[in-house]
């Protein structure tokens, strides 16, 4: 009898398992065509670049998003603001570097997506979720966009959560015009793949 009832609850769980997948639609992420961009502010200005996801998936359920993952390529980084003879490429080699990015030990970061609600208004939602830049996970909150294929969300990021402090005057004295500061915005132009 318990050998019954056993195979009769592995049964109900995987029938319960097909179904819950079934019914979750994964949306593949057009990575050619999603934008990345970045924007850093200093006293004396800013700087801003962009980056590529190396894949990203959105998973949907009942015409809801319901979670996501993304990964993002650290090599890709640029920086648009500066020409790359005028100090471009400098600063790009710089942010890069082990003061900034490690890029060369950490070419990848990632936000998975933990909790997300709707926000009344269609489309828009509010997003928890896990970021990891140089293998340092942080939780994050910031509200999205997405519709029709397309999504649009900018993050607030501070730099020092994620052991990145060069030029950060909340570990450095005496800086002057030469601080940079803790947070940096991300924005995100996302594109569903067709």
């Amino acid at each position: 009898m318990k050998l019954f009832f056993s195979i009769c609850t592995l049964v109900v769980a995987f029938a319960l398992m097909a179904f819950t997948a079934a019914d979750h639609n994964n949306i593949k992420i057009d990575t050619k065509a999603t934008k990345l961009s970045w924007k850093a502010y200093k006293v004396t200005g800013d700087h801003w670049g962009s980056l590529r996801l190396q894949s990203g998936t959105l998973v949907e359920h009942g015409g809801s998003l319901v979670g996501g993952n993304f990964v993002i390529d650290m090599t890709t980084m640029t920086v648009d603001d500066i020409p790359a003879d005028k100090g471009g490429k400098d600063l790009l080699g710089h942010l890069k570097s082990a003061d900034f990015f490690d890029v060369d030990n950490n070419k990848t970061a990632s936000f998975t997506i933990t909790k997300i609600y709707p926000t009344g208004k269609p489309g828009d939602y509010r997003i928890t979720g896990d970021m990891t830049i140089k293998n340092i996970k942080k939780e994050i909150k910031f509200n999205a966009n997405y519709a029709n294929g397309k999504g649009q969300a900018t993050l607030k990021l501070d730099r020092t959560d994620f052991n990145v402090r060069y030029g950060s005057g909340s570990f450095f004295d005496n800086l002057g015009d030469k601080a940079i500061y803790d947070e940096f915005d991300l924005t995100v132009d996302l594109v569903a793949a067709k």
